[in-house]
């Protein structure tokens, strides 16, 4: 059920792979809630996807942009505007890539160029995006812009190797970017750390299959989907959420707060 949220509202949303992506998700909420957007990603995960499906569906406008550009994002936040006919009211950063995992590299051996490469692509990325549309004044006062994370920020994950290090970076950058957004244009920056969640990227990670059934098992409400998710980011594109910057957001349906699950001690054998 629409509430028009959103009506009114002017956005960018990265990261729309397919329709098992959380981005893809959001967009579809987003255009529900009265929203008009812009969807935009790399040229190759473009051609790897399916974004023009999404498009044709939300009525929106792609723009090519290399994140890690900023001549790109200039190019996308100027012609965003255009497209949408003002200024940008919020923005999702939903932006991830480890070379390191795709190829299988140890965390005690991680290659640094590809570590690097992570970091520019997932994390640098939320902070030329937000110091292009800062200079640009891009972004509405009381603008939202949300970035997707995980709980292996703050807790050790063998499996999520160097992505955990950069989602610590990406919710750092937040928190810092919050406090000077805030104090100038009164743009709120949050972060929200998902549920494992059964994405392209998310079931490309090894394991992750019996780590998703885990996190289930563990969290009091289960695994949050990403269309839960979505509804969630809806929220705090919206009005309704007007206070709240620099945050990390658990959504997780208890997981990050529970130390064990009577299901999980059940499983050992220990109850």
């Amino acid at each position: 059920m629409a509430y028009n949220l959103l009506k009114g509202k002017r956005g960018i949303i990265t990261g729309a792979l397919d329709e098992n992506s959380i981005a893809w998700k959001v967009a579809e909420k987003a255009n529900e809630e009265g929203a008009t957007f812009v969807l935009t990603n790399a040229p190759i995960a473009m051609r790897m996807g399916q974004i023009n499906a999404l498009a044709e569906k939300t009525g929106s406008t792609i723009i090519p942009a290399d994140a890690t550009n900023v001549d790109e994002l200039t190019n996308l936040f100027t012609q965003s505007q255009e497209v949408l006919g003002g200024k940008i009211d919020f923005v999702l950063h939903s932006i991830g890539m480890s070379v390191n995992i795709r190829k299988n590299i140890p965390y005690t051996a991680l290659n640094y160029d590809y570590f690097l490469k992570g970091i520019d692509v997932s994390a640098l990325s939320l902070h030329k995006m937000l110091a292009v549309a800062k200079k640009l004044d891009a972004i509405n006062e009381w603008g939202s812009v949300v970035a997707l994370t995980y709980a292996a920020a703050q807790r050790t994950y063998p499996f999520y190797t160097d992505m955990a290090d950069i989602k610590a970076m990406l919710e750092s950058i937040a928190r810092s970017f919050g406090y000077h957004y805030g104090v100038e244009k009164k743009v709120r920056i949050n972060t929200v750390s998902q549920s494992p969640t059964k994405t392209t990227a998310g079931t490309g990670i090894k394991g992750f299959g019996d780590f998703f059934d885990y996190a289930n098992a563990i969290a009091p409400l289960g695994n949050a989907t990403a269309e839960d998710c979505a509804n969630f980011c809806i929220t705090l594109f919206s009005d309704l959420t007007r206070m709240v910057t620099m945050q990390n957001l658990f959504h997780d349906g208890g997981y990050s707060s529970t130390g064990v699950s009577n299901v999980i001690m059940e499983k050992m054998g220990l109850e």
